[in-house]
């Protein structure tokens, strides 16, 4: 007996050093700094424009690219990892479908990338990359650009931000355009991984890891696309173009730490306006029949299913995306 508790006090012993090590012992773990790179209109393009968006009593400078005029208005978000960029093949001809506005969501893109006021994560105002947040800076984008009421069109994450827009303003989007939506999984932590998220160990290690992005976005790209011989080096620098804007590797951690579940899959009967669905027919990053499954479920929606197209389609796909979109804004009111 007094053998057993010897082993089990060297046990704890040994257990609580791992601990101490852990959490000091990351502290000096070095992290590159990349406050030094450039700021967000240096590297602005000839059809980049900037614009102050108001939300939750403050203010957030976003980047974004227009096409076209008309009554009809479309604003199109990206999803993880993405930026305007990802809309270069079909924002200009979307453009003769009505006014259309492609934006880059907080921690992306050239968009301002506000950091806490202390490296323990706390804001003075309300966080941007929080869900909620994101929802309302849409709302506030469209008060900036004068769009009364708009047809969302949402990517991946950018088509849980465009439900969750639509729940929250009700009265200003017209309908929905959902292109491999991730509303069942793909992308929302697990609800215990946001403590552990949030501790300043995490929080120091955070940026670090953001950056590993360098090395396995191509591998994620190339996942994400059902040919990844698209993917040319044009293209692909494209991609890397906002990973060269000052604390971009902050921005991406506060959006990680700050995810939490949309908890969309439980109110998919209040979604009566109409929506269309979009999904290719190979879609590793949120499986295709998740999308199928939304369009089952929703109450008012279309589906398209786009062959020999992976995550993307508008960048893999961009004429299907076009066909697809036409005819449904045709038959809306």
């Amino acid at each position: 007996m007094l053998r057993q508790r010897r082993i089990l006090r060297i046990f704890l012993i040994i257990v609580a050093l791992l601990l101490v090590a852990l959490l000091i012992g990351s502290f000096f773990v070095p992290v590159a700094s990349t406050a030094g790179l450039a700021a967000p209109q240096e590297l602005a393009g000839p059809a980049s424009r900037f614009v102050e968006v108001p939300y939750a009593g403050d203010a957030l400078t976003v980047h974004y690219e227009e096409a076209g005029a008309g009554e009809r208005n479309l604003l199109l978000l990206h999803g993880f990892a993405a930026s305007t960029f990802s809309w270069r093949e079909v924002l200009g001809p979307l453009g003769g479908l009505g006014r259309t506005a492609a934006f880059d969501r907080p921690a992306f893109g050239l968009t301002e990338r506000p950091l806490p006021e202390s490296w323990q994560g706390d804001w003075g105002r309300q966080n941007p990359y929080a869900t909620t947040s994101q929802s309302e800076l849409v709302a506030g984008l469209m008060d900036a650009l004068g769009m009364e009421k708009a047809v969302l069109v949402g990517n991946s994450a950018g088509g849980t931000v465009a439900m969750l827009t639509a729940l929250a303003h009700p009265e200003r989007v017209e309908a929905l355009v959902l292109i491999d939506p991730a509303v069942y999984a793909g992308g929302n932590q697990a609800p215990w991984l946001r403590p552990i998220f949030n501790t300043p160990q995490m929080r120091h290690l955070g940026p670090r890891i953001a950056q590993q992005i360098q090395g396995w976005g191509r591998d994620f790209a190339r996942t994400a696309w059902h040919d990844p011989a698209g993917i040319t080096d044009e293209v692909w620098t494209g991609y890397l173009k906002p990973l060269q804007v000052a604390n971009w590797d902050r921005a991406l951690w506060e959006l990680t730490a700050a995810n939490a579940p949309s908890g969309l899959a439980e109110r998919l009967a209040e979604f009566t306006l109409p929506v269309l669905v979009i999904t290719g027919d190979d879609d590793r990053i949120v499986p295709t029949e998740q999308s199928v499954r939304l369009a089952e479920e929703l109450p008012n929606a279309e589906l398209v299913v786009v062959p020999a197209c992976g995550h993307v389609p508008h960048e893999e796909c961009p004429q299907a995306v076009l066909d697809a979109m036409t005819q449904f804004l045709a038959q809306l009111p």
